[in-house]
């Protein structure tokens, strides 16, 4: 082929938005409903087209945010997730996503924007488990953000952002159990916390009444990295769930 007859082929490119948080101690994603064709009346993550050529990438996912949620930069620190570009994602043409996810405590009630008939809450499991349908691949991409979520919380100190300025084990291992969605064992799990030094500290000699022996309370430690981290539990297979029912 001929330099001269070759030109690039017309690739559009968008943004989507991964944003997470908890309420009422459930993980829930960010969702719109989509105001235009196509996907018209489905729910989506926030996202759309740049709106020209110079904006730069991130600028564009803030003003998305803003523009179909009224949430703004301040309430949110977006991060890069992946890049979706499979032939096929979006029924407009080709198009090339690049998504972004935050996940942040205490984010207010959405407002739906120029672009979105209503805007919400949603549980994340909901959404995952396909009961809630999301248009485009954005089921995809929100199992691939919830999953870096989970990983970022097995590596930093993101899940005391979500508690209280002090707070009990038990409150932090319930941020740990509603993003990674699964319960987890409370001794096993202090006994992990407390292997990670700097992650919390003790508030002095203050206690917090549970019904039974008061509780101790621990605020925030100095480090962010969590050295050793705290891993997931492994998920029982099939086998070892019948194994146990028969037990």
């Amino acid at each position: 082929m001929e330099v001269d007859d070759w030109s690039p082929p017309p690739v559009l490119l968008t943004v989507d938005l991964v944003i997470l948080t908890l309420r009422e101690g459930r993980l829930c994603v960010l969702l719109v409903k989509r105001g235009e064709d196509p996907f018209q009346g489905m729910l989506a993550l926030p996202g759309g087209f740049l709106n020209h050529a110079g904006e730069e990438i991130l600028d564009a996912a803030h003003r998305e945010l803003s523009e179909e949620t009224a949430l703004t930069a301040g309430w949110v620190h977006l991060e890069q997730l992946a890049i979706y570009g499979a032939v096929g994602r979006d029924p407009r043409g080709r198009v090339v996503s690049v998504a972004h996810l935050a996940i942040a405590p205490g984010l207010p009630e959405p407002i739906a924007g120029t672009d979105a008939m209503d805007a919400a809450w949603v549980p994340a499991e909901a959404a995952l488990s396909g009961e809630v349908g999301l248009a485009f691949d954005h089921h995809r991409i929100l199992t691939d953000g919830i999953e870096r979520a989970r990983t970022k919380l097995e590596f930093s100190a993101l899940a005391t952002a979500f508690c209280g300025e002090l707070f009990t084990i038990v409150e932090l291992q319930q941020v740990y159990e509603a993003v990674w969605g699964t319960k987890l064992d409370t001794r096993n799990f202090y006994r992990k916390v407390q292997a990670v030094k700097g992650f919390i500290v003790p508030a002095g000699s203050g206690r917090r009444s549970t019904g039974g022996r008061p509780a101790r309370l621990y605020r925030a430690g100095p480090k962010t990295v969590l050295s050793p981290p705290l891993i997931r539990p492994v998920p029982p297979t099939s086998e070892e769930d019948t194994r146990t029912e028969g037990e």
